[in-house]
């Protein structure tokens, strides 16, 4: 960002005028920020964005340690959603398999989702209290013995009960990886990193779509993804022992601005105290991008399979070219956010989104459908490439590792019905496809909770914050500011209430 020295209105206080002061914003290419000077005053500012740079610059400003932190963080990230999509991707075999609704199976995702965002708070606050590092590692150790107890479930309620413990473990991930990954990221080059790390999930997607290619469509070959997914679990789990804590984890330690457990306690009821809006506005915005992710991806197999009539490996095909599109996508127009803004790069991706579902659901064959399934992830993925990197900007300093981590899981939580919801509303309502067949409308209801999800993310979008080019830097691990003002205030009363002494007694020996 480079500063123009014009000044700006503060930045609004309050609900109502917050989002009045963003929607305007919206529309101005300057960007307000909160400028600092070596007294420690603060005003406020336009500042122009920086010119858009050559990515492969961007990514040469990453030193060989920078990209070993970003690379470990992206792999636990895809290990997780490989992990994940293992069993969105295999709904009808698992439905074979346990002789039960497609609905039913999907019961095991809705679980999945809503317990990750207790994994989210408790790993998240571990990261903050006691490193990125060693909370990161038991987390995907177990989440490997998870994968493992998921073959080894003989009935669909053990299938379940471990599903729910699997959620737990891999809500851990998300806060300590992109925290990991994007801390030690140069301020010009987040938004090109951020779209690349969230694309981890979309290629967590494609690694278990081809897997799952590579087994065929019999019953039983669902077992063998879950070994390759306890593979890249065990994997990333014993990578990260290999390399150090954070930097900014060690400097913060080093410097003496951690903090004992039970600050770090009062702190986190002082963030939520001071920081609730914003946590509900992030929490919010996460709820409808889980449901703009899941809707559109996690029934696409069953939908090519079902609706459309495709074979195994011409609908897994179709499902590897549509999360190919997601990676592109998200890593393009991550980029792009460093440029033209987080809040216009996510509403612009949702609205051609928007615009192309008729084109999403309506085509017939492998072929069509793949190009289609491209561009609706290239737009959907697109958009939550600038997620992470706007979640950790927003997010207050002390908690770069626990916000964006419970504000992504909560937002999940949420939304974790919305397979559930998918698959109940389509094999209650029927279509007849191209064949003259009756078959269940998995394509409508997916384009018609896709619309609806895309409004709701533009509104929310334009009537939130944005804090674009905000450093990470010197920030204090385990607390927050309000601490240091409330210790300040206390001396401040100490000292008042000292003064008033001194003076009562000088003026008695005046009397006297």
């Amino acid at each position: 960002m480079a500063t123009t020295y014009e000044p700006a209105d503060p930045v609004a206080k309050g609900i109502i005028p917050t989002a009045k002061q963003s929607f305007s914003d919206l529309f101005k290419w300057k960007q307000r920020v909160v400028v600092t000077n070596e007294l420690g005053e603060t005003h406020a500012e336009w500042q122009e964005p920086a010119p858009l740079r050559n990515p492969f610059s961007l990514m040469a400003m990453l030193s060989a340690r920078d990209w070993v932190y970003f690379f470990v963080g992206w792999f636990a990230w895809t290990a997780d959603a490989f992990d994940f999509h293992a069993l969105s991707i295999q709904t009808v075999k698992l439905s074979n398999y346990y002789n039960t609704s497609k609905t039913a199976i999907t019961t095991a995702i809705t679980l999945t989702l809503l317990l990750r965002s207790v994994g989210a708070t408790v790993f998240g606050l571990l990261g903050d209290r006691y490193g990125r590092k060693w909370p990161m590692v038991a987390n995907l150790l177990i989440l490997g013995a998870l994968q493992i107890g998921t073959i080894y479930s003989a009935t669909f309620q053990e299938f379940l009960a471990v599903r729910s413990l699997f959620g737990l473990f891999m809500g851990g991930v998300y806060g300590n990886a992109v925290a990991m990954a994007l801390e030690n990221c140069p301020t010009e080059a987040r938004g090109f990193m951020s779209g690349i790390l969230q694309q981890g999930y979309s290629f967590g997607y494609v690694l278990a779509a081809i897997t799952n290619l590579g087994v065929g469509g019999e019953t039983e070959t669902w077992k063998i993804v879950f070994w390759v997914g306890a593979a890249l679990s065990f994997a990333a789990g014993l990578l990260r022992c290999c390399f150090p804590e954070s930097k900014q984890f060690i400097e913060a330690r080093a410097s003496g601005k951690q903090i004992s457990a039970s600050d770090f306690w009062a702190e986190t009821k002082d963030m939520l105290a001071n920081e609730w809006r914003m946590s509900i506005y992030c929490i919010i915005l996460m709820t409808w991008f889980n449901y703009y992710s899941h809707t559109s991806q996690d029934s696409y197999t069953t939908f090519c399979l079902v609706q459309k009539g495709l074979p195994n490996d011409g609908a897994t095909r179709a499902s590897i070219l549509m999360k190919t599109g997601a990676v592109v996508g998200g890593t393009i127009i991550g980029y792009f956010s460093q440029w033209v803004g987080r809040r216009r790069a996510i509403i612009g991706a949702a609205l051609f989104s928007g615009l192309i579902i008729p084109a999403w659901i309506l085509p017939e064959g492998e072929r069509a459908l793949s190009v289609t399934g491209f561009f609706i992830q290239f737009f959907v993925q697109g958009a939550w490439g600038v997620i992470p990197i706007h979640l950790s900007e927003l997010a207050p300093p002390a908690y770069r590792s626990t916000f964006p981590g419970i504000t992504y899981q909560l937002g999940n939580a949420i939304s974790s019905p919305s397979a559930q919801i998918v698959n109940a509303i389509s094999e209650s309502h029927f279509v007849r496809n191209s064949a003259g067949k009756i078959v269940e409308a998995y394509g409508p209801t997916m384009g018609v909770a896709t619309a609806i999800i895309v409004l709701g993310i533009i509104v929310t979008t334009a009537l939130g914050p944005e804090r674009r080019g905000r450093e990470f830097e010197g920030g204090p691990i385990g607390a927050n500011i309000h601490r240091e003002e409330r210790r300040d205030e206390e001396k401040a009363i100490d000292v008042a209430s000292l003064d008033e002494k001194k003076t009562s007694v000088e003026e008695k020996e005046t009397r006297a």
